[in-house]
């Protein structure tokens, strides 16, 4: 299962990359999130973890896997069954825009049953992300 979205923030990449990175701050400008608790200190990293909950899930922790400053990162959470990444892709426009991209992928002997069971609230709560961290950094770009 693999769903994708994407959306132009008129914010430029480093104030996306600002509101992005700060994952603790998401449920203020997301309800697909109740609460982003980080597991370890300093700033979001390569092995960073955060316990995640979401409206109608059970809280899950996630480890970021993949990590490249300014651009991306993924994270990974691996349940009996199935293994979730949810990818976070940021990418500068020509006009000064930044171009938003997030993907969730899961695989395994679950996960068409997963798909099936959640699919349609996997699909919104990632259109509600992309819509919020677009705001969220439109807002943090006029601040300043």
């Amino acid at each position: 299962m693999m769903l994708t979205t994407s959306a132009d923030a008129r914010a430029n990449l480093d104030a996306a990359w600002a509101v992005l990175r700060d994952v603790a701050d998401w449920p203020r400008w997301t309800a697909s999130m109740t609460t982003v608790e980080r597991l370890d200190e300093g700033p979001l990293r390569l092995g960073s973890r955060a316990r995640i909950k979401q409206p109608g899930m059970q809280p899950l922790v996630w480890e970021v896997t993949t990590f490249e400053d300014r651009a991306e990162f993924s994270w990974t959470n691996r349940s009996p069954g199935v293994r979730t990444v949810g990818r976070h892709l940021l990418r500068a426009n020509d006009d000064g825009s930044t171009r938003i991209t997030l993907e969730l992928h899961q695989t395994g002997p679950i996960a068409g049953l997963l798909n099936l069971m959640f699919g349609r609230r996997n699909r919104r709560y990632l259109d509600m992300e992309a819509a919020g961290l677009k705001a969220a950094s439109e807002a943090a770009a006029a601040r300043g």
